[in-house]
């Protein structure tokens, strides 16, 4: 892990599109900004721990669960017009 001191308003690039700005320091908490790709996801690490976990869950569940999921859904008895 690369470890790096900075001020506010300074900045750490990331290759050539990724910028890292610290906006503020405030008691314990830290603020920053990052310019970077729109393709480029961006999530805090709690956020991505439970999309990983729940795609964990996906994955390993029972294929008879995925099956009658739709019958078990609102949505599923509502009747549609016809197209």
């Amino acid at each position: 892990m690369l470890i790096l001191t900075r001020k506010k308003d300074e900045a750490i690039r990331i290759g050539e599109d990724i910028r890292i700005v610290l906006v503020q320091v405030k008691g314990g908490q830290v603020r920053i900004g990052i310019e970077c790709p729109a393709d480029t996801r961006v999530l805090r690490e709690e956020l991505y721990e439970a999309v990983r976990q729940e795609n964990l869950n996906a994955i390993s569940a029972d294929p008879e669960q995925a099956r009658i999921l739709p019958k078990q859904t609102k949505f599923s008895q509502r009747k549609l017009p016809p197209t």
